[in-house]
């Protein structure tokens, strides 16, 4: 598999070195619900995950969540309550909308709070080194100490300073110098002791702390949003080499951001969007195939236009699954004729080119693509009524196979209620058989006034809510 690395600005071949594969990537800040620009992210790097347990390897997948930042300290006091309640109630929120989109939980999901000393110990070690400095109970990592500062958004200091806007304090020696550890503002805020008073960590220091604690250094994969390039990612390799003496990681991934009207999303902008509002309308599957349908380094476009299309291109997919399945349950005794073999085997030996998309940077967009492929192949397959079982049931296994990749198996109606639905779909298709037509209809009706909709295809009645 080869990789676009942003350090390096190529493709390179990801070798896997003991069959596993040590991997990052940088969570959320817990003070609201996750939108779509965060989302993308997450499922692009769940199905990276995915993928490469598909071909073998065994994934340890870090991902942290930044449980206590100037933002969360605001929240909290304008609600009267504390940092970690904040915290708990959108871990929670992250969790449900992650289940939604098909997002597995990470390996560990460490928390900033949790890991103090961990963090206090590399800034230890920084100002031991001549890394970094106290001012007024506040640490600064000085960029300068790094010759390498720049490495990955590929600037210098020069460059960087002359191009960028920085906030001004007098306290830092120079603008690039980044906060490690942030002195108490004020009494009631949240803080921990250190050797520097009372406060709480900078935002960097908290992955670098949490890479070394539960993967080590010298990482395979460290991935994130492209806004996180520079200064996050830049601030990260910056510290933990100079803590470490090592790399940080080997490879670097960034997933391209999310646009409306061509720009990018914004929350000052006033057009971000939380992913489970546009679940409620259009499901959390339409946004997952959303965010995998281009490729990931690419920027997107978003609108309900394109959600409704993602949702329509999934229902695609799964119907394809569903009449394989319909056509196993009701096939007969058939002898497939040495055309049909050749056809089936001819389909499956599509993966081959699903598998050069996926090795090829990670092109979800082009795997896609050839999936649909296989779709229309397998649906022109299906028009032949003389299909046996056992080619039915090879092709099914195959496809369930590349839709459980990438998360797009129907769901399994299992939420509450949905059991009850089940039961009064199944009731009215017995009385259509039985001819008894008013019942049917009184079925529909009943169903309605729950805010299920009915459609009555060949391979029986499929359901779904408002």
């Amino acid at each position: 598999m080869r990789l676009f690395n942003t350090l390096t600005r190529q493709k390179e071949e990801l070798i896997v070195r003991d069959g596993r594969v040590r991997m990052y990537a940088c969570g959320p800040t817990v003070y609201n619900y996750i939108h779509i620009g965060n989302a993308r992210c997450f499922v692009l790097f769940d199905m990276l995950r995915r993928y490469l347990e598909y071909r073998g390897n065994d994934v340890v997948f870090v991902q942290n969540f930044t449980d206590v930042d100037d933002k969360m300290i605001a929240k909290a006091k304008a609600e009267g309550c504390t940092v970690p309640e904040i915290a708990a109630r959108y871990i929670d929120a992250y969790f449900a909308d992650a289940r939604g989109l098909g997002v597995r939980p990470a390996t560990v999901h460490p928390r900033a709070t949790e890991n103090i000393p961990e963090i206090i110990e590399i800034v230890r070690t920084l100002i031991d080194k001549g890394n970094a400095y106290e001012s007024n109970g506040n640490v600064y990592f000085a960029a300068d100490s790094f010759p390498h500062y720049g490495c990955l958004s590929h600037y210098n200091l020069e460059e960087l300073e002359a191009g960028a806007r920085i906030d001004v304090n007098d306290e830092k020696r120079h603008p690039f110098d980044f906060a490690l550890w942030k002195a108490k503002k004020e009494e009631g805020e949240i803080s921990w002791p250190s050797p520097w008073g009372e406060g709480r960590p900078g935002w960097h220091i908290e992955c670098s702390a949490m890479v070394r604690k539960y993967l080590g250094t010298d990482i395979d994969i460290h991935c994130g949003g492209q806004d996180l390039t520079f200064p996050h990612h830049e601030n990260e390799i910056a510290q933990s080499e100079c803590a470490t003496g090592a790399p940080l990681a080997r490879f670097w991934l960034h997933n391209g951001y999310i646009n409306v009207d061509n720009r990018k999303m914004s929350k000052s902008a006033g057009d971000c969007f939380w992913v489970r509002d546009a679940a409620k309308k259009f499901g959390y599957g339409a946004i997952r195939y959303f965010l995998l349908a281009s490729h990931y380094r690419n920027p997107v476009n978003f609108s309900e236009a394109i959600l409704a299309q993602s949702a329509a291109a999934l229902e695609r997919l799964q119907n394809c699954r569903e009449n394989l399945a319909f056509r196993l349950e009701n096939a007969g005794n058939a002898t497939d004729a040495p055309s049909l073999a050749a056809e089936a085997e001819q389909i499956m030996a599509r993966k081959a080119d699903f598998l050069a998309a996926m090795d090829d940077d990670f092109n979800t967009a082009n795997a896609i693509a050839v999936l649909f492929e296989i779709t229309r192949d397998i649906n022109t397959l299906l028009k032949n009524e003389s299909v046996s079982a056992d080619i039915l049931r090879t092709l099914l296994g195959f496809y369930d196979e590349l839709l459980g990749l990438f998360g797009f198996l129907p769901e399994e109606k299992t939420v509450d209620g949905d059991a009850e639905i089940e039961a009064l779909v199944a009731e009215r298709t017995k009385a259509k058989k039985e001819k008894d037509y008013q019942k049917a209809d009184e079925l529909r009706a009943r169903l309605k006034e729950m805010g299920v909709t009915l459609e009555d295809t060949p391979q029986g009645t499929k359901w779904k809510k408002a």
